[in-house]
């Protein structure tokens, strides 16, 4: 199978060396700034922002940042690095969720880069009372367990192999809230295929260009997560990528390689780092 679309395998050298691009990416948000505070604002409702594996609320300080901006009540999950579902810490996320419920007397929405978008997807599991949407940034909750360029690094911080994740199939079902989970193809630390959510009326999935390291900050995400947040209550409808947006936005829908394969490997190369 080609190593492209073999779902079960991590993204190629190469896509792992492009992750550089996330430095770029940042000055892109900060170039972009003044135009992403022209997308939909929100309603001061929470938002509880969960980092990626080895990442703290520093990583996520950009993002959170913007949305104070746009009109929402951003938070970190105040548990220092990612190190993974080490002993508390979920109990400790459930705590942070029941917390700011109650302190805005509001559902929270929940944000998850990478792993921390997996944790995201089992709080909505386990407290869907209190959960407004989920939204996931390049999170392999649907992986293979080594489809990832960082499974050694989990194991090392984590303490546990892995493959030890109990109930891993029923991590690939829908939340019980609305949600999105935003991914790149092109993204060079885990497979892209098992960051994509299973359709039904209340889910959806939305591609963008990019790295993994900088779907934090990333323009294109950015806007994403403001459309998708400012939401009202109760109203939830996919994304609309019709428009100009469609340049910015690739369709969800089409086959592993589509678009992808008639080029050239020098014309694909230069589209990964433009």
């Amino acid at each position: 199978m080609d190593r492209a679309v073999d779902r079960s395998r991590p993204p190629s050298r190469l896509l792992l060396a492009l992750e550089l691009r996330a430095i770029w990416e940042l000055q892109a948000f900060l170039a972009a700034y003044p135009l992403l505070q022209r997308a939909p604002r929100g309603d001061g409702h929470p938002v509880l922002v969960l980092p990626g594996l080895a990442a703290s609320d520093v990583s996520t300080r950009p993002l959170r940042t913007y949305l104070r901006t746009q009109g929402y009540a951003p938070h970190g999950w105040k548990q220092g690095p990612n190190h993974g579902p080490r002993s508390g810490v979920e109990a400790t996320i459930d705590a942070r969720l029941v917390e700011l419920a109650q302190r805005y007397n509001r559902k929270v929405s929940l944000i998850g880069w990478s792993l921390g978008g997996v944790l995201a997807r089992e709080a909505a599991r386990r407290s869907s009372g209190l959960v407004r949407q989920v939204i996931t940034l390049g999170s392999p909750f649907a992986n293979e367990p080594k489809a990832s360029n960082a499974w050694r690094l989990y194991e090392v911080l984590s303490g546990r192999r892995v493959d030890d994740w109990p109930d891993r199939e029923a991590m690939k079902l829908p939340p019980p809230a609305p949600s999105t989970a935003i991914y790149t193809r092109s993204d060079g630390i885990v497979a892209w295929q098992g960051c994509r959510e299973q359709e039904s009326a209340t889910t959806e999935n939305i591609e963008v260009e990019g790295s993994h390291s900088g779907l934090g900050y990333n323009p294109a995400v950015l806007y994403a997560i403001a459309d998708r947040l400012a939401l009202p209550e109760g109203e939830w409808r996919p994304f609309d990528r019709g428009g100009l947006r469609a340049l910015l936005y690739s369709d969800p829908h089409r086959r592993d390689g589509d678009g992808d394969a008639a080029l050239p490997i020098a014309a694909q190369f230069a589209q990964h780092i433009a």
